[in-house]
């Protein structure tokens, strides 16, 4: 059995001296028992608080990715667009400015 030390002022030491102390320690275990056990769930109890805060936290960042996420799709999408746009006009106005290229050699030759 492991041992343990009760730590007591030399008053209440002396108090207890000539009595059954293993009875006292029996008579008061159960509301020792009833304490640790409040005790238990009091910490579990904030446990559990600090968790739900942690997840509502954490909920609300994810809610907040998600929201970005979804922007930065919508401006994938304009950008892609934008770019497609672009490359259109680019080519129109290397078109544009081939067909101006062949009219000045033609103006040159003649």
């Amino acid at each position: 059995m492991n041992e343990i030390r009760i730590v007591l002022p030399r008053e209440k030491f002396k108090s207890l001296k000539g009595k059954d102390i293993e009875a006292l320690i029996k008579e008061h275990l159960p509301k020792v028992e009833e304490t640790l056990k409040a005790e238990r769930e009091e910490i579990l109890g904030e446990k559990v608080k600090a968790l739900e805060e942690k997840l509502r936290e954490m909920e609300s960042e994810l809610e907040e990715l998600r929201e970005f996420y979804e922007k930065a799709l919508k401006d994938k999408e304009l950008m892609m667009a934008e770019r497609d746009k672009l490359r259109k006009e680019n080519k129109e106005l290397r078109k544009q400015l081939e067909e101006k290229k062949k009219e000045l050699e033609k103006v040159h030759k003649s």
